[in-house]
């Protein structure tokens, strides 16, 4: 999307489409798919990690600039009219933030099968929620402090407005276009990696090596048609912000907040007249609600947007 935006910024009336950009990533995602096991990954780890960085660093900048120039646009902060709509966005916005928050539990998931698992796990998740953190607050905060309620979920695209100059350096754009790219790149190997595993415990034999062509051919097979279709959807229905708020509410915040204080009750038995216990029945009780009340914003304003756009079209929906 990031890469549509910057090209529709230096030829406005050119002729590549969103799905044209997409289908070009899905082709690199299938070469670079190929790398075995989370640990032919801790390099791009890293990578990931300063591309983070880097990106967020070149954004905040980016709105600053455009925050104190002569051109900055005029600021809104006003709120939605009806108090339905702002309480629907509200719990939109929580299931959104569930995801974001939340992903990070899915390697670290994994980590527990090799020990030790817990050392892993709590040191893994104190690094992704600071890194979380620092870049989509101090990115969040900064855009909506320029443009206020009228920013756009990819800022970029409020830097790179359709109906004026660009509102920074275009090479810092540029920059942290590539940026997103690469760390997208970084993303889509870690996550999809889950899957991986779970397709390739029933086609590999672990008696044999890993480059066997035995393990080999049915890797290179499973994932590429894996990434095509990952690539074809994403290509079809470009719900980037609303079906993250839909995995949120019903995914993770299930899966962060009520499914641990289920296991520990079922697990360490706490007795039901002691504070543990009614302190975890009340996050599992109140995040189920939210859970349920993100899902059905999530996907009211999923159903709202499906009139905006066609299939495969070019048009991002926000």
């Amino acid at each position: 999307m990031s890469w549509k935006i910057m090209y529709s910024s230096i030829s406005p009336h050119g002729s590549l489409k969103l799905y044209e950009f997409i289908a070009m990533v899905t082709v690199v995602m299938i070469v670079l798919s190929q790398l075995p096991t989370f640990h032919s990954l801790r390099h791009i780890n890293l990578c990931s990690l300063l591309l983070s960085l880097g990106y967020t660093l070149l954004v905040v900048g980016a709105c600053i600039h455009a925050g104190t120039s002569k051109n900055a646009p005029p600021r809104d902060y006003s709120l939605e009219p009806k108090k339905s709509a702002r309480a629907f966005s509200a719990f939109t916005s929580i299931s959104i933030l569930a995801a974001i928050f939340g992903n990070g539990i899915l390697p670290e998931i994994q980590a527990t099968l090799a020990p030790p698992a817990t050392g892993k796990m709590v040191k893994g998740l104190i690094m992704c929620y600071i890194v979380i953190f620092l870049t989509f607050y101090s990115a969040a905060v900064s855009g909506y402090w320029v443009f206020g309620s009228k920013s756009n979920s990819n800022i970029l695209k409020s830097l790179l407005p359709d109906d004026g100059p660009s509102l920074a350096p275009t090479w810092v754009l540029g920059l942290a276009v590539i940026f997103v790219l690469l760390q997208l790149f970084a993303i889509g190997l870690v996550y999809s990696q889950v899957a991986y595993e779970i397709m390739e415990k029933k086609s590999a034999d672990v008696k044999q090596g890993m480059f066997s062509k035995r393990n080999l051919i049915p890797r290179l097979i499973l994932r590429t048609i894996y990434m095509i279709f990952c690539g074809f959807m994403a290509a079809m229905l470009p719900f980037f912000g609303d079906i993250n708020g839909v995995v949120g509410a019903i995914g993770f915040i299930p899966l962060d907040f009520v499914l641990p204080m289920l296991l520990y009750n079922m697990t360490y038995k706490p007795k039901k007249s002691s504070l543990t216990y009614w302190v975890n029945m009340s996050i599992m009780v109140v995040f189920t609600g939210a859970g349920i009340m993100g899902a059905f914003s999530s996907v009211r304003k999923l159903v709202l947007d499906a009139n905006k756009f066609k299939l495969f079209g070019s048009d991002i929906v926000d």
